[in-house]
């Protein structure tokens, strides 16, 4: 029985306990100074409007400042809205760490360059967060906007210390939620095998940003550069895949092919003397030792 479950084991964790306790320290370690780096970049209020300002003169100028509408088509839905909310909430934290655990599971080859994706991109938005806050549109009601994460849970992250210390209410460019489902959706519809699993991580990335789009979150040109962040990390992590190839390098599970032994026949004048020398062997041992001798006698003779 502890042999099977040491096996059980085993597979279910490709390099031991160890590896599990350093990959969790390291990410959440990870995580939470991302965090409270992003909370300590907070800054003041008017920088974070106006960029929002410059951000919807652009899209009127691009046409694309279609976000009010949608939104306002979504709350013909309330189950939409409520499903989007809940969505956006946990899309960062319960959605984001499950599937990484999957991938640390089920695709361990692969995990550390998803990993490694990550990082960079956290390291990308702080540097956003940083150098051109913005306020994002549910705070912009005198443009048609609404606060659904508010107006859905009655609450705001802003609301207690904690909260507010590890979340920046301007950190929308670029968006991390685009960002993080196009780093994991890309990366499971390379490693799913059923296609109806690969159809849906290929459009998760294109859900998220209907989310954040329909719960005031994020504008468009945001959702872009999320996309931009997550291709411009995984270039960056195929580069650093080269310092350590056999562990950070994306290794998509490959199936096998055990060729199986192959025997010629043999040629027809082959096997006829086969069977033909056989069938002689056999007379010669059911004759009686005096014959098999007067045999071999006549033959030496002759």
């Amino acid at each position: 029985m502890l042999r099977a479950l040491r096996t059980s084991t085993q597979r279910m964790l490709p390099k031991g306990w160890g590896d599990v306790v350093r990959q969790v320290g390291l990410f959440a370690g990870v995580y939470i100074a991302y965090r409270l780096i992003e909370g300590a970049v907070d800054g003041s209020s008017a920088p974070a409007f106006a960029n929002a300002r410059e951000l919807i003169s652009l899209e009127r100028a691009l046409g694309v400042f279609v976000e009010p509408q949608i939104q306002s088509w979504a709350y013909g839905s309330h189950l939409l809205i409520v499903a989007a909310t809940y969505v956006y909430i946990t899309a960062q934290t319960f959605i984001l760490f499950g599937l990484l655990l999957y991938l640390y599971l089920r695709h361990n080859r692969s995990y550390y360059f998803v990993r490694n994706m990550m990082f960079i991109a956290m390291v990308i938005g702080l540097l956003g967060y940083a150098f051109f806050p913005t306020a994002p549109p549910r705070f912009l009601p005198n443009w048609g906007f609404v606060d659904t994460v508010a107006q859905i849970t009655n609450t705001s992250p802003h609301n207690n210390a904690i909260s507010g210390a590890l979340v920046n209410p301007y950190a929308a460019v670029p968006s991390m939620h685009v960002a993080c489902a196009a780093m994991i959706g890309w990366t499971l519809a390379r490693l799913v095998r059923n296609r109806f699993a690969r159809a849906w991580w290929i459009v998760w990335p294109l859900l998220i940003t209907f989310v954040t789009v329909i719960t005031g979150n994020h504008f468009f040109i945001d959702t872009a550069l999320g996309l931009a962040t997550a291709g411009i990390s995984a270039l960056v992590a195929s580069r650093l895949a080269r310092v350590r190839p056999h562990v950070w390098a994306f290794r998509p599970q490959v199936a096998t092919f055990t060729p199986q032994p192959t025997f010629a026949p043999q040629s027809p004048s082959l096997a006829t003397h086969t069977v033909s020398f056989s069938a002689q062997a056999a007379a010669f041992a059911s004759q009686p030792a005096g014959a098999v001798a007067e045999s071999a006698t006549s033959a030496v003779a002759s």
